[in-house]
């Protein structure tokens, strides 16, 4: 049973995430020989103001 975690930056819709963990769940599938239904996805969204890369938050780049 995989569980799939990902972060990622705030401010999609609720039908992209939709469209992003069928997407995610189909491909785990066929890649591991699971069943839907075995496979969890666990999204986190992410204020830009609490990721930063090479020091600099997100929030601060142009």
């Amino acid at each position: 049973m995989p569980t799939i975690r990902v972060e990622m930056f705030e401010g999609r819709t609720p039908e992209q995430k939709r469209e992003f963990v069928k997407a995610v769940t189909e491909a785990a599938c066929k890649t591991l020989g699971t069943k839907p239904e075995s496979v969890d996805v666990i999204l986190t969204d992410i204020r830009k103001s609490d990721w930063a890369t090479g020091g600099v938050f997100w929030s601060e780049k142009t």
